[in-house]
């Protein structure tokens, strides 16, 4: 999943200006371009992992659970952490904690430890979760209000680029060096040996991840008081469990957001096993890996359309024609067979790059001062990209067929195909008067 922009936090105190502001504001966009290919590796590491581990689909797929689950447990401790140290002072430790993480996967990687490796994706996951609660406020500080869209939409383009590079150059890196084992006949010490071998790209990977964190780290603190003049708000709990079971728009956004990060999640992470089926392409997992790439290239793509059809039609009935059409494209990969099935599912990726900020927007609509409550809500369901995956590679293995296992992720889209439908009966009250051209 492409690092979201997500909100939660509002800024008291005013704007930030000034040079160091400008710098502090170049310095996150770069932040937006690598967080983006960090967060969706992931997909890699799940085509890597497999075969290095002889893992099931399931068990594949816990990669994504380690990193996912971090939003559940870590979102609300980053929030109060950030009231109390500021935007760029948790920026500063964000990047230590991503840093420190990916260092962890050097001694993983020389162990050659399944067990190991989730520990330190949990990690990354965690530091990531902090940069993230800062993300949307801090952009939005640094410049005046009536252009902060346009800022936002900016930085969501460099972490769509960030992901579709990182991903493409990461197959090479990553999976250039697979080279196939029989697990049945190999020897204890055979497999070890294999490896630590096919993990060594994976620790060299990461501790340069760990260089470039430290350096963005040591930037952003030497800008420590840019921001001083903008003060977050206190994250406010009382009243957030009330507010969850006593709106259905928050509660039907919050499903939403857990069901379309869960399906992209799981096609991106399981797309390399199903590139490499003998019915679909079969190919290597390096081949598989860069295609990969354009799943996720698709998404920025449909980002840089998704503005003006925005603008001509309602936000529900956009969700539900993406919804549907990423229904249909499932639905053709699972029935054909070789390219065709393969790019069908690819295809997908382009659905889903409206889903994650209409659906957000739609369940936070006329919350007035409560949407900070409700934008964490929704922030916390992105933990189904930690549990639909599963599910995907679960369904897999007990039926013996990842095709059959597509069924999960279309369950999810006419999940949010519905919410669509319901949106465009249901409208706030607060929504805006100004309706698109065509309702």
């Amino acid at each position: 999943m492409a690092a979201p922009i997500t909100g939660g936090q509002g800024v008291a105190g005013g704007n930030a200006g000034g040079s160091q502001a400008r710098t502090v504001l170049l310095l996150a966009f770069a932040v937006f371009f690598i967080l983006g290919g960090v967060t969706n590796i992931n997909d890699l590491l799940v085509g890597k992992f497999r075969p290095m581990f002889q893992l099931s689909h399931a068990e594949a797929n816990l990669v994504q659970m380690a990193f996912f689950i971090a939003y559940a447990l870590c979102s609300i401790p980053a929030g109060i952490v950030m009231s109390k140290l500021g935007y760029i002072r948790t920026f500063v430790l964000g990047f230590l904690m991503v840093a420190s993480a990916a260092l962890l996967f050097i001694p993983a990687s020389n162990a050659a430890s399944f067990g190991g490796f989730l520990a330190a994706l949990f990690f990354i996951g965690a530091g990531i979760t902090v940069l993230q609660v800062a993300m949307n406020p801090v952009i939005t500080t640094l410049g005046p209000v009536e252009t902060s869209h346009s800022r936002l939409t900016f930085a969501q383009a460099f972490n769509s680029i960030g992901v579709t590079l990182m991903v493409y150059g990461g197959a090479s890196v990553l999976l250039g060096d697979a080279k196939p084992i029989d697990a049945a006949s190999a020897t204890a010490e055979q497999l070890q040996a294999y490896r630590v071998e096919q993990g060594a790209s994976i620790g060299h990977a990461y501790m340069w991840l760990a260089v470039v964190m430290l350096g963005i780290a040591a930037l952003f603190w030497l800008f420590r008081s840019a921001l001083d003049g903008a003060k977050a708000q206190e994250t406010k709990v009382a009243g957030t469990w009330d507010l969850f079971t006593g709106n259905r728009r928050v509660q039907l956004g919050a499903l939403c957001i857990f069901t379309y990060v869960g399906a992209e999640v799981a096609i991106g992470s399981n797309l390399i096993a199903y590139l490499g089926d003998g019915g679909v392409m079969g190919l290597g997992l390096e081949q598989a890996g860069k295609l990969v790439a354009f799943y996720w290239g698709g998404a920025m793509i449909g980002r840089l359309v998704g503005g003006f059809v925005l603008r001509l039609f309602r936000p529900g009935r956009v969700l539900t024609a993406y919804a549907a059409a990423a229904i249909g494209l499932i639905s053709l990969s699972a029935a054909s067979t070789g390219a065709m099935a393969g790019w069908a599912l690819i295809l997908v990726g382009f659905c889903n790059s409206l889903m994650f900020p209409t659906i957000f927007s739609l369940g936070t609509e006329g919350l007035g001062e409560r949407t900070p409550q409700g934008s964490g809500i929704l922030c916390t369901a992105i933990v189904g990209g930690a549990l639909v995956p599963y599910l995907f590679g679960t369904v897999a293995d007990v039926t013996g067929n990842i095709r059959t296992a597509l069924l999960v992720p279309a369950v999810c889209y006419a999940i949010i195909a519905a919410f669509g439908l319901w949106a465009v009966r249901n409208p706030s009250k607060d929504a805006g008067s100004e309706g698109p051209v065509f309702e």
